[in-house]
């Protein structure tokens, strides 16, 4: 008999309890038939459950020891394919043969933003990448310009990726409850191959930027003009949240110049 594990706060472990959202999480995969799938922090199984019973290669990586014993003995046919692993650790590669898959998850919340910097480090292979995590993150990763949620990753994602903010879910049905609400996202790769700039110098323009959101643009990235006179140009009048993505490229090529 399989008894149940104990969410480990350490791990920031919230299991979900409501069968019906796990299943419309497990379902968002579906936009991306026909490519395997690595969940991500997959605890009791609350989603496996149902990604296991698509048409296609389901993998799952566990850091918790107690989850993958339990996980073992609940999915014996997951039992080759579950990863006793740290996530942030891994190399893609060596998942699906290099293959491209689709990541998934009910994302612990304390290391979401980092599991989306290393989407965006392995785009090329993950071809489409749903879940659940804290709202603010999600809904921040989906903004767009103008708001005052969009950052960091929402520029840096939204250049390789097509985002949707498909639904909110409440606190009451995890255990323990989070203190805050969650957000179900999903990105799809879109069709660039390449950013018309150096990509390296990209991040760093962005990541300045926002790093002094309430500046315009001409005070916090002075330090970075190659020349000058490149800062008489109107767009460093703006503050970055009001630049596009194509607005940011253009930016980083100003800036290079």
């Amino acid at each position: 008999m399989i008894k149940s594990v104990r969410p480990k706060k350490n791990l920031g472990q919230h299991f979900l309890t409501d069968l019906g959202i796990a299943k419309a999480i497990a379902d968002t995969v579906d936009a991306c038939p026909d490519i395997p799938v690595l969940e991500i922090g997959p605890g009791m199984g609350v989603m496996t459950q149902f990604l296991v019973t698509k048409p296609r290669p389901v993998k799952a990586v566990e850091i918790d020891k107690e989850s993958v014993a339990y996980l073992n003995e609940k999915f014996p046919k997951l039992r080759e394919n579950i990863i006793g692993q740290d996530f942030l650790r891994m190399d893609l590669n060596e998942i699906f043969d290099g293959n491209q898959f689709v990541l998934t998850g009910n994302y612990p919340y304390d290391i979401s933003s980092q599991i989306f910097f290393k989407v965006l480090d392995w785009r090329d292979r993950i071809t489409c990448c749903s879940g659940m995590l804290q709202k603010e993150v999600a809904e921040r990763i989906a903004a767009k310009p103008g708001s005052k949620t969009y950052g960091i990753l929402s520029v840096l994602l939204q250049a390789w990726y097509d985002i949707e903010y498909l639904f909110t879910v409440d606190e009451h049905v995890f255990n323990p409850p989070p203190k805050v609400k969650s957000g179900v996202i999903r990105l799809r790769r879109n069709g660039v191959k390449t950013l018309d700039c150096d990509e390296k110098r990209l991040k760093a323009v962005v990541k300045t930027s926002f790093g002094q959101r309430r500046k315009t643009l001409r005070n916090s990235l002075r330090s970075m003009a190659r020349r000058p006179e490149v800062l008489q140009e109107e767009i460093f009048n703006k503050r970055p949240e009001q630049l596009s993505v194509a607005e940011f490229v253009r930016l980083t090529n100003l800036l290079n110049e």
